[in-house]
């Protein structure tokens, strides 16, 4: 009798300790278990310290920040402009180079952008190129410091309404750059300072696009440089464009002929815009996913297409051609 109330008290409490176990195994499991985080999105309105001030009649900075199709960050900065002059304007592609850390290259300097969830800072990579950033702004301002990622649109009715603009020198040559669009018209104004001759001063009508960058190289080699403007239609599309420039012997500037994509029989197979341009290494490249006839706008299954186009005479202004195309 004796054993068997032996064997039954050890029975019980090898039940107990089972049952305390298996307790315990649930409880570390749920302990160890990460919650799920949303990954945080760089793209979106970043504002100064005095924006929640600005029915009090303070000045204030935006950053608007949009992501490319390569994962770029197109970084405008701008301010208000329904009082005064605007304080600051900038434009800018960055690249990533870190865990939410993008960059931007300016003269041969570094500008940096630094996310966290709710912030965005931005610095000179070097110390002593600090006086960059006050290039930007009037007054003895700055675009560098920390701004706060806000939900709501930006107050419309007070933020500067100039679209794009940029400020490019190469070979004593300069270009300043801007897109405004105002009583409904959207418009691209290019004007040169630094010619020997002649400067240029051109607007042109840009309905149904947005000025995306602008970047400037003397891709042939002839000692004068070119300016090239690359746009994108507003829309799903997302058509590429470019408005480009060559100056003559640093005397006058003339347009040059790019034949749009869509027309271009070379390369317009499978076209179905989400393309993007640059310069590499003296030429100008395109870059575009290429879409089967089945494919949906937002899923193209045909891998990509990239284009490099060379400067050439032509009877009555100088063309951007096809020189090579390549697809992976």
């Amino acid at each position: 009798m004796k054993n068997i109330f032996k064997t039954s008290y050890l029975l019980v409490i090898v039940l107990f300790l089972a049952i305390g176990c298996k307790d315990e195994t649930k409880k570390t499991e749920k302990v160890s278990t990460p919650e799920a985080t949303e990954e945080f999105n760089v793209s979106g309105s970043y504002v100064s310290e005095n924006y929640s001030e600005r029915n009090k009649g303070y000045d204030w900075v935006a950053v608007l920040v949009t992501e490319t199709e390569s994962n770029n960050l197109n970084i405008s900065i701008r301010s208000r402009a329904d009082k005064k002059k605007p304080t600051c304007t900038f434009n800018a592609v960055a690249k990533k180079v870190g865990d939410k850390m993008y960059q931007t290259q300016i003269d041969g300097k570094s500008i940096l952008f630094d996310f966290t969830n709710d912030q965005i800072s931005i610095t000179a990579q070097k110390e002593e190129d600090e006086g960059l950033l006050f290039f930007y702004c009037s007054g003895g301002a700055s675009i560098g410091g920390t701004y706060l990622k806000i939900d709501e649109p930006i107050d419309q009715k007070q933020i500067d309404k100039t679209k794009f603009s940029k400020v490019l020198n190469l070979q004593d040559v300069g270009f300043n750059i801007f897109s405004i669009k105002k009583d409904g018209k959207n418009t691209l104004t290019v004007f040169t300072f630094g010619l020997a001759e002649r400067e240029y001063n051109e607007t042109f009508s840009i309905e149904g696009e947005e000025v995306i960058n602008a970047e400037v190289e003397d891709i042939n080699s002839d000692g004068s440089p070119e300016l090239f403007i690359y746009t994108q239609s507003i829309g799903s599309g997302s058509y590429g464009n470019v408005y480009a420039f060559s100056v003559n012997n640093k005397k006058s500037m003339s347009q040059v002929y790019f034949q749009p994509t869509a027309e271009n029989n070379k390369i317009n197979q499978g076209y179905m815009g989400h393309d993007e341009f640059s310069l590499v290494e003296n030429t100008l490249g395109q870059r575009f996913p290429i879409y089967k006839k089945s494919d949906a706008n937002a899923e193209p299954t045909g891998g990509t297409r990239q284009i490099s186009y060379k400067l050439v005479e032509g009877e009555t202004m100088r063309k951007l051609t096809v020189d090579k195309i390549t697809e992976y």
